[in-house]
């Protein structure tokens, strides 16, 4: 009877099969009545015209929400009382880390559109190589017909006076350009988001660390450091569209650098946005007195999220900003 007790538990350990529940299944109706809501409106206001597009979106939107809200807390209820087995445990990590990887996948996929637009479409359709077509076109980062291209500091020196000149007559002056303005150098908010988020990365590392240590006012105190930078991340994020909107004509339609910077930027605040609202309920989670040093993973899984969101920015802002 022992032997049998010890097989049962073994094989539990090895093999886990998850209990039966709705949650899947009304998660996924959740989030297709999102999409085919958010296209329908989409379509409806590029026909101007009104129709239920957005109000399936909103069902959609409260419905998946609803259901991830009450599926996280049974799962935390069920840590929380002890009934995760290790090997559950260990299939949240490796959830976790092909998550993170089909995200990695996501991203590459806009940077490798942004390579192709700049290194291979814009030569050609500019008229360089034996592909050129186009040969009126001059090789710049907008819209034909705008004063100046985008983004200003990667282009010739009259068009950065274009936009400086833009930016004073507008009464904002030249504040948004480094006193030696020249190629290869970026605007100084998204220099600025950039220490926010390298900074993040940071404080939720020190929370990490209070957190093994014991120590409880550590770790809340440098995780809700983490999240106040979060916000703040998109706080600027938000002033520097207002800009690219207002003052630099850069828009969805402002030709295929807009669309492809906007998928790249937009995507990226998107998900720091995800990763504020995870940081943000393990603060309150902690608030509680859940997570302790050898079991803590919800913690951990968000502050890996982070760290990707964090190196994802990194790049964006050298490819994006600087080259």
């Amino acid at each position: 009877m022992s032997t049998d007790t010890n097989s049962s538990v073994e094989g539990y350990e090895h093999y886990y099969v998850p209990e039966q529940s709705a949650f899947p299944i009304l998660a996924s109706i959740g989030l297709f009545a999102l999409i085919f809501g958010l296209a329908t409106f989409l379509n409806e206001l590029q026909a101007e015209m009104t129709g239920a597009g957005r109000y399936i979106a909103i069902a959609g939107f409260v419905m998946l929400s609803a259901t991830l809200f009450s599926w996280f807390r049974q799962t935390i209820i069920e840590n929380m009382s002890g009934m995760n087995s290790v090997q559950l445990k260990r299939s949240y990590v490796w959830g976790m880390g092909w998550f993170i990887f089909s995200e990695v996948m996501f991203f590459a996929a806009f940077f490798g559109a942004l390579y192709y637009v700049r290194n291979l479409a814009g030569p050609w359709l500019g008229g360089e190589g034996e592909k050129g077509q186009y040969m009126e076109l001059a090789k710049m980062w907008a819209a034909s017909g705008y004063e100046y291209s985008w983004p200003p500091l990667t282009t010739p020196d009259e068009a950065v006076n274009g936009a400086k000149a833009a930016f004073q007559g507008a009464g904002v002056g030249n504040s948004m350009y480094p006193s030696d303005a020249h190629n290869g150098l970026a605007l100084w908010l998204p220099m600025w988001n950039t220490i926010l988020l390298l900074s993040s990365s940071v404080t939720v590392h020190i929370a990490h660390i209070g957190l093994k240590e014991g120590n409880r006012a550590k770790f809340k105190g440098w995780l809700f450091a983490t999240v106040v930078l979060a916000i703040a991340f998109l706080f600027l994020q938000v002033a520097e569209y207002y800009e690219a909107y207002v003052h630099l004509g850069l828009t969805l339609e402002s030709g295929i650098y807009g669309t492809t910077f906007f998928m790249l930027t937009g995507f990226h605040g998107f998900h720091v946005f995800l990763g504020m609202t995870m940081l943000l309920i393990m603060f309150l989670r902690a608030t509680k007195g859940h997570f302790s040093h050898d079991d803590c993973f919800g913690f951990e899984a968000a502050s890996w999220y982070w760290h990707f969101v964090d190196v994802v920015w990194v790049c964006l802002f050298f490819f994006v900003y600087i080259i």
